[in-house]
């Protein structure tokens, strides 16, 4: 992956999708600018799903996440905004 992401950050692209644990060495293959957009991320506790590869909002931002991507953690939530809310928190919080 990391070297996929170099090639596309070359070719003009200012940003890439990547999973968590990827995130470290992607960061390293293309350096501080582009952006690094990171799907699967699950507050803790949250069941996976379907989801091979998550993290949590805080996990993902540790390993250089620029943008996270939560979707059915928030879109299923009973409440979706107090679920978007909590999820902020955790990211957020220390």
């Amino acid at each position: 992956m990391p070297r996929l992401a170099a090639l596309a950050v070359a070719a003009g692209a200012r940003g890439v999708v990547c999973a968590a644990a990827e995130a470290p060495a992607v960061r390293a293959a293309v350096g501080p600018d582009p952006l690094l957009v990171v799907p699967g991320i699950r507050p803790a506790g949250a069941d996976a799903g379907d989801q091979a590869r998550v993290a949590t909002p805080r996990a993902a931002l540790a390993a250089g996440a620029d943008r996270l991507v939560v979707g059915r953690p928030i879109t299923t939530a009973a409440d979706p905004a107090a679920a978007a809310r909590a999820t902020v928190r955790e990211a957020t919080t220390a």
